[in-house]
């Protein structure tokens, strides 16, 4: 499968870097439990930030506490996300539930993300060829790359 990437622009690298220091300024040490930032840029241009929060039992990625930061500060449209681990690790792809709860809030957002030819952003939409959304009114639907059989079941396109 061969899915489009885009060439990072100064806005993503800046993106990048304001994830970073959020990161490198909130990690708890050597066996800190902060270990990823995040950033999210707004259609206006506005940047937000996030932290993972861990606990043994789980908790929300740095992807998803950015998301509610802007969410939380009346950034209703978003185009871009990044992750960045701690101790210079870099940057990170988002996790599935991540991929998924950006797919279904935010279908048009650019994701920056590690590939073989170095760093790029690519539509959430295009790491997830095959997924199905969610909506408040509707909860789960089939991928829309699906239709129904005669027999009831689900056959894929092409």
């Amino acid at each position: 499968m061969n899915i489009p990437c885009r060439e990072l622009t100064p806005q993503d690298r800046e993106l990048i870097d304001y994830a970073k220091r959020i990161v490198d300024a909130h990690t708890d040490g050597e066996d800190g439990a902060h270990t990823m930032g995040a950033a999210v840029r707004g259609a206006d241009g506005k940047i937000y930030g996030g932290i993972n929060v861990y606990h043994f039992t789980g908790g929300p990625c740095a992807e998803l506490v950015a998301l509610g930061h802007a969410r939380a500060s009346g950034a209703r449209e978003l185009t871009t996300i990044v992750a960045v681990g701690n101790f210079d690790r870099g940057v990170f792809d988002p996790c599935g539930r991540d991929r998924q709860v950006l797919f279904d809030y935010h279908p048009g957002i650019r994701v920056i993300l590690p590939t073989p030819e170095g760093l790029r952003s690519v539509r959430i939409k295009d790491l997830m060829p095959l997924a199905g959304g969610w909506t408040i009114e509707g909860g789960a639907q089939p991928s829309a790359s699906t239709q129904p059989e005669e027999s009831g079941g689900w056959r894929l396109d092409g």
